[in-house]
């Protein structure tokens, strides 16, 4: 089938927390995504709620998910962990002439679909991971900075989050990295470094809060955003936190076991799927950067956007929207890389500090 006669958007782990936010606020945009997975009585219980149409399917068979996904324009890919669902759906994308965004997170997965840029480009899709809050907020304020100042050797980025919780996707992303090492961008190369490896004070819209680097998506995404060579992002954290994390290391092994991983996921699926609503509208994140030169010239820059989950949801169907009206750009791409960097502005709740 041709590309130009796909006129269906479909939502993947529609069932998931920020699945179901997309599936929720979807007419806003004036769209009508069908929903899918593989739990029936859930998609289809979503389904009713929304009046959305569904169908039923896993990534194991990739006959069935090339016949599922003939009709389809994009896919807005919510089923995660992405490390063993975006191969499968990235490759039936591009054999479909299918445009797939997702809300990936995870480095390896971001550099792994980096690998099918040239399949993409020939076959006239884009791939744009990382279509919710990781990482649009900090992709823009990375390619403001860069404007600012082309020549720029240095980024660094933070976020400090205020209210809101966890889901069980992210908190089991999570898991699968605890007691591993955390990388940064050195030299344009990834290199590992202790986690927690670094902390300092920032002033955050006139408040002082401490931060600590971690392990973020931009580590990847601003890299091809903006080919600055070193980049580096922290997020709030308790001083005392960020003390007691300095000697996780001593712990790696233990953290890394089955026994422990499992514990912990125990735990997380005896928890709330995730924040409530009032939780979310009464959360927000503060987004910084910073970029210097050879010549120590630096700018900054901040903006204040929503919580995390309901940027996800917004952004994706935003970006969503975008494609379906013909604005796209073929291959593997990032948010800011397609739509600029006031792409964070037409979401709600953002609005520019400095």
């Amino acid at each position: 089938m041709l590309h130009m006669q796909k006129n269906n958007v479909l939502l993947y782990g529609a069932n998931g927390y920020t699945g179901e936010l997309i599936a929720r606020y979807a007419r806003e945009y004036n769209l009508q995504p069908i929903l899918a997975g593989r739990n029936e009585a859930k998609i289809a219980a979503l389904a009713n709620q929304y009046q959305l149409p569904y169908r039923i399917f896993s990534l194991d068979d990739a006959t069935v998910l090339h016949q599922q996904l003939a009709d389809v324009q994009l896919v807005i890919h919510a089923a995660g962990p992405f490390s063993l669902t975006a191969k499968q759906m990235i490759e039936a994308c591009i054999a479909t002439q299918t445009h797939y965004i997702d809300i990936n997170g995870d480095i390896p997965v971001f550099e792994f679909i980096k690998q099918y840029d040239t399949a993409a480009k020939q076959a006239n899709v884009m791939l744009l991971p990382g279509a919710g809050f990781d990482v649009i907020p900090t992709d823009c304020i990375a390619l403001r900075l860069k404007n600012e100042l082309p020549d720029a050797t240095h980024l660094q980025l933070a976020f400090i989050s205020s209210g809101g919780g966890l889901s069980h996707g992210t908190a089991t992303t999570m898991i699968q990295r605890i007691g591993e090492k955390a990388l940064v961008r050195s030299n344009h190369q990834l290199v590992q470094k202790p986690f927690g490896h670094k902390g300092m004070w920032l002033n955050a819209a006139g408040q002082k809060r401490f931060v600590m680097s971690l392990q973020w998506g931009d580590i990847s995404t601003a890299h091809h955003t903006t080919g600055i060579p070193n980049i580096e992002v922290f997020t709030g954290m308790k001083p005392t936190v960020y003390r007691l994390l300095k000697f996780q290391f001593l712990f790696n092994w233990l953290l890394r076991t089955s026994f422990i991983r499992k514990r912990l996921q125990q735990r997380i699926d005896a928890a709330p799927a995730g924040p409530t609503d009032e939780q979310r509208s009464k959360s927000n994140t503060f987004i910084w950067g910073k970029v210097w030169n050879a010549k120590a010239e630096e700018r900054t820059a901040s903006l204040q956007c929503g919580n995390g989950y309901s940027v996800t949801a917004w952004g994706c169907l935003h970006i969503a929207l975008q494609i379906v009206q013909g604005k796209f750009k073929a291959g593997y791409q990032t948010p800011a890389s397609v739509y600029g960097e006031t792409l964070i502005f037409q979401l709600p709740d953002s609005k520019k500090i400095s």
